[in-house]
Formats: C-alpha cells, structure tokens, sequence
C-alpha cells in the first residue's frame, strides 16, 4: 500500500470546509471538538471490528486486536 489514497473532489470540498470551520472556533472549542471526533473515529473502528467479526463467522468468542 505504497500508493496514497487520492480524494475526490467532493471529498476535498469537504475537508476544505471542514478547515474553515474550525478556523472560526476559539481554542477551547477546538479542543471539545477534537475529543469528540477522537471518540467517534474510536467507536467506528469498534463497529467496523464488530461486523468483520460477524460477517468472517468469528463472533463465537474470538477478539480481533
């Protein structure tokens, strides 16, 4: 996986838009915002995590690290 990943234009748009959001929040906000944007990228791993480990058939007890 040497290649990186080229974003679509909509997808530029949107991290592009994203920055300036955060450009007009005050430090504290900023702050909030990344603790919770940490936190839903930690709950999507888990959910993905769990439908792997359902869709492979290893929901029986078995981890995936």
């Amino acid at each position: 996986m040497n290649n990186p990943i080229e974003l679509s234009l909509e997808q530029q748009f949107s991290v592009h838009s994203f920055a300036s959001q955060v450009q007009g929040m005050s430090h504290d906000q900023a702050k909030d915002f990344l603790v919770k944007l940490y936190e839903q990228m930690v709950v999507r791993e888990a959910t993905y995590k769990e439908l792997l480990k359902h869709q492979w058939g290893l929901d029986s007890g078995t981890t995936l690290a």
